[in-house]
């Protein structure tokens, strides 16, 4: 007799994580499945982050989203790149953004063809040849479809977290999950097998498939099942974050603003309703007060809850998959939201559970093999464009000083070193940060290449600065004929004000 197939699938927690995972559940899993999610109201979540890389736009589309009624529901914005403020030096700031920069020639990548014209005095910054990073610090903002002279915009979001969770929430009930109100009190398991979750007044979950969406304790795959647990705090130390929103106020900017501070770095990301704020610092370095302070004095309006205090690690678990248990969020592992890349990762993960998807108990030990060795991959490759941030750097503070002087991952060092000697970029194809992303960051900090590739010596230095020229003017054309940021947002996704 073959083996019931795998039927119900038990999701052990709400939030961000744990509502992306049902809403995809409910779309992608084929009929016959019964979907439940497990959540209290009683424990807060985390809220994994209001700022999105543009993956998001695929998750939502493939789930029917239309773009601006999610916006309006979540009081979301536009997001066109990340800036990053006194990273490499105090005074000096630079755009990670999502689109392209200029363009390729014959064989040779943009970044070359700026790097000799830089070295010979005709480049502006490498920025400047970038619709997206020019629309971005003119506070544009349009759905341009591209064309032959210049490519689209390339967008993502930023959005209230809790909002988003509630937002798929509705869709996913919709659709028939069930949503079981309780807090997990026990977990039984038959070895690596989980059977059910027993809730705190006796009530039983039983399952055969168990997402692990209970945030930093990661109770189905940490505590239940031992998941071991990799420390990167010797790369990434900062292991607090103060966070508050406060009222809009200053620029309503289509980006998100990371500005390096004394022992860590505050992020501000501007929604409809108000500003995200946060402090991310090493508590050996700054005491909770001083980062505290120090985030009260750098927001754009006033406070709007109280400030509080979360505490993390960075590090990944040892396996996110074991036996019928696959942990997803702040349950598989953490990275600082640097490069806003928290709700990516569920996002990812999502994908992965549903790519390897197992139709029987017996098939899951080589599939979750297959998951595990993905996603640690997955992490370390974020990992080290998140360390490249701190290693590159000539900031005068103790903290700053210690993450330069600091030795990297190996493979990191062989990418500074080569991008630094060559212009030279090496990526694995799957990888999520591309050549360009490490191109940005890389020059952004201050690791302008030392020479250029050969073949960019194949134009005249009059042509050079005329190709340059092209791109210049065909960007200013552009960004001058986009409507404003809040202009656009107002007219197409407007989102619903509070009651004062």
């Amino acid at each position: 007799m073959s083996p019931a197939p795998l039927r119900q699938l038990v999701i052990a927690g709400g939030g961000t994580a744990g509502w992306m995972t049902a809403a995809a559940a409910t779309r992608f899993l084929e009929r016959g499945w019964q979907i439940t999610l497990v959540e209290s109201d009683a424990i807060g979540t985390v809220g994994v982050g209001e700022a999105t890389i543009p993956q998001i736009r695929l998750f939502n589309a493939g789930l029917g989203i239309d773009e601006n009624e999610f916006l309006a529901a979540t009081q979301g914005s536009f997001k066109l790149g990340i800036e990053f403020v006194d990273w490499w030096q105090p005074g000096q700031r630079y755009m990670h953004n999502f689109g392209e920069v200029g363009r390729a020639l014959g064989l040779v990548p943009f970044h070359h063809w700026w790097a000799r014209a830089r070295a010979e005095g005709q480049a502006r910054d490498f920025g400047h040849y970038s619709l997206n990073e020019r629309a971005a610090r003119a506070h544009r903002f349009d759905r341009l479809a591209g064309d032959a002279t210049l490519p689209p915009l390339v967008w993502a979001y930023h959005f209230d977290a809790g909002l988003y969770a509630a937002y798929l929430r509705r869709r996913a009930e919709a659709r028939g999950v069930v949503r079981v109100e309780g807090r997990i009190a026990r977990v039984e398991r038959e070895g690596e097998t989980i059977t059910t979750l027993v809730l705190d007044d006796g009530r039983r979950i039983a399952g055969d498939l168990f997402v692990d969406c209970s945030g930093f304790r990661s109770l189905l795959i940490g505590e239940a099942l031992g998941s071991g647990w990799h420390d990167w705090s010797h790369w990434l130390p900062c292991d607090r974050a103060v966070a508050v929103p406060c009222a809009n106020g200053g620029d309503f900017t289509p980006y998100t603003r990371a500005t390096a501070r004394p022992a860590g770095w505050q992020w501000r990301i501007p929604l409809q309703h108000r500003i995200g704020n946060g402090h991310v610092f090493s508590s050996a370095h700054m005491s909770e007060d001083e980062a505290t302070a120090i985030l009260m004095r750098n927001l754009d309006g006033e406070p709007l809850a109280e400030p509080r205090t979360l505490a993390f690690q960075a590090g990944r678990r040892d396996r996110v998959w074991i036996g019928n248990c696959y942990a997803l969020g702040l349950a598989a592992g953490f990275l600082e939201p640097l490069e806003s890349t928290s709700i990516h990762l569920i996002q990812s993960g999502i994908a992965r559970l549903l790519g390897l998807l197992p139709g029987e108990p017996a098939g899951m030990a080589v599939l979750a093999a297959e998951a595990n060795r993905e996603a640690a991959r997955e992490m370390e490759w974020i990992r080290d464009f998140i360390i490249l941030h701190y290693k590159a750097n000539q900031r005068p503070d103790p903290f700053w000083r210690a993450a330069a002087a600091m030795a990297v991952p190996p493979e990191l060092a062989e990418r500074m070193a080569l991008f630094a000697a060559t212009g030279r970029i090496r990526r694995d194809h799957d990888e999520l940060f591309t050549d360009l992303a490490w191109s940005q960051v890389m020059i952004g900090q201050g690791l302008t290449p030392a020479t250029h590739h050969p073949l960019a010596d194949g134009l005249s230095a009059g042509d050079l600065g005329g190709f340059l020229g092209l791109i210049d003017r065909a960007i200013s054309g552009a960004v001058t004929a986009l409507p404003g940021h809040a202009d656009f947002l107002a007219r197409h996704c407007p989102a619903p004000r509070k009651a004062a």
